[in-house]
């Protein structure tokens, strides 16, 4: 048996590096894993060292492992210490920006220059690479997952219909699909349309403020899913109680874990 341990890794992004910090789950000699990348890598391990709350992923993958005897690797893609988050999870191609409440116009000047496309580029050009030829990664879409929450769940919604041969999952927490119209939202989605879809595990909560802001924008999605998207292909879950923070993403990452490792 192979122990748990977690990698940092600095691959090559605009002008400087990016971190990433993969968690591999013990394993047998061998052995290969289903892999979930993330953004926000910053928030996914040791409490300690989150600044802003933890996903608890690797308790997660534990815990699934012992009750299954299944886990994945986590990839965690580190943020530019917020400076350039909301531009790197932020598409351009969806449709034009909207400043339509409080909380989007707070974040409007970080939106300078959205830039999810590249950001997209990055992850499968760089990131992908790099995992799969380090770490016992078991390829092909129905073992790759991507998650994020807030504009990341908005980028991993993107990057999962982008790449439908690629993913077979996608974790859509907490979505900032509010900075788009409904019809570029539709029109963008339905052009994305292909026989096999990944899964969309959609979550919104409706407890603070943040949550408020970003619910309607959810629902146009959802809606939009409903009519287009192939049927069981999707789970969407609400939590009127739940504030925008990592408490209540955490047990939703272990829902898509759990779908991902049925598989």
């Amino acid at each position: 048996m192979i122990d748990e341990k977690i990698t940092d890794l600095m691959i090559p992004y605009l002008n400087g590096k990016r971190l990433v910090r993969v968690f591999v789950p013990a394993h047998e000699e061998g052995e290969k894993l289903p892999v979930i990348y993330m953004s926000d890598g910053q928030s996914l391990f040791e409490e300690e060292k989150c600044p802003f709350g933890c996903w608890h992923v690797r308790e997660a993958v534990r815990a699934a492992l012992a009750r299954t005897g299944k886990s994945a690797i986590v990839a965690g893609i580190y943020n530019d210490n917020n400076r350039e988050r909301a531009n790197d999870l932020t598409p351009a191609t969806i449709g034009k920006i909207q400043y339509p409440n409080f909380f989007i116009r707070i974040l409007a000047k970080m939106f300078a220059r959205p830039c999810g496309e590249q950001f997209d580029d990055f992850i499968l050009r760089a990131v992908m690479p790099c995992v799969e030829q380090t770490f016992p990664v078991k390829t092909g879409r129905k073992y790759t997952a991507f998650c994020g929450s807030s504009s990341g769940g908005l980028f991993s919604f993107f990057t999962a219909l982008s790449h439908p041969d690629i993913y077979g999952f996608a974790g859509v927490f907490s979505p900032a699909f509010i900075m788009f119209t409904p019809d570029a939202l539709e029109n963008w989605v339905r052009s994305k349309l292909v026989d096999e879809m990944p899964f969309l595990s959609m979550y919104m909560g409706n407890g603070d403020d943040k949550e408020r802001e970003l619910y309607q924008g959810f629902e146009t999605c959802c809606d939009i899913l409903a009519r287009y998207y192939p049927d069981g292909q999707y789970k969407k879950t609400v939590d009127e109680n739940a504030y925008h923070n990592e408490t209540a993403w955490e047990p939703m990452f272990c829902d898509l874990l759990e779908k991902m490792l049925e598989e």
